[in-house]
């Protein structure tokens, strides 16, 4: 079954498709998709892994056309952001 792998980060942001068997999971298909080989700092016992924008883990079961997310921590300094306007 064909399903997608995103990985957005900054300097290398990387969108792939490929195939995975039935009832393969979400790390199985992250593990064959060749990205851990790619960007090696990728450490998926660290960063959170997602199915179309929610949270999943990975023994979580994958089915056809779905997009998996590796995200990366977001910093923000609150010295640096500016406030927002709440009126």
């Amino acid at each position: 079954m064909n399903v997608s792998l995103v990985y957005a980060h900054p300097d290398k942001p990387l969108w792939l498709e490929f195939d995975v068997t039935e009832n393969s999971t979400l790390g199985e298909a992250i593990e064959s998709s060749g990205i851990l080989q790619r960007i090696p700092g990728i450490e998926l016992d660290t960063l959170k892994t997602g199915i179309f924008g929610k949270l999943a883990k990975l023994t979580q079961k994958l089915r056809p056309g779905d997009r998996i997310e590796i995200y990366n921590p977001v910093f923000a300094d609150p010295k640096t952001v500016k406030r927002r306007d709440r009126n």
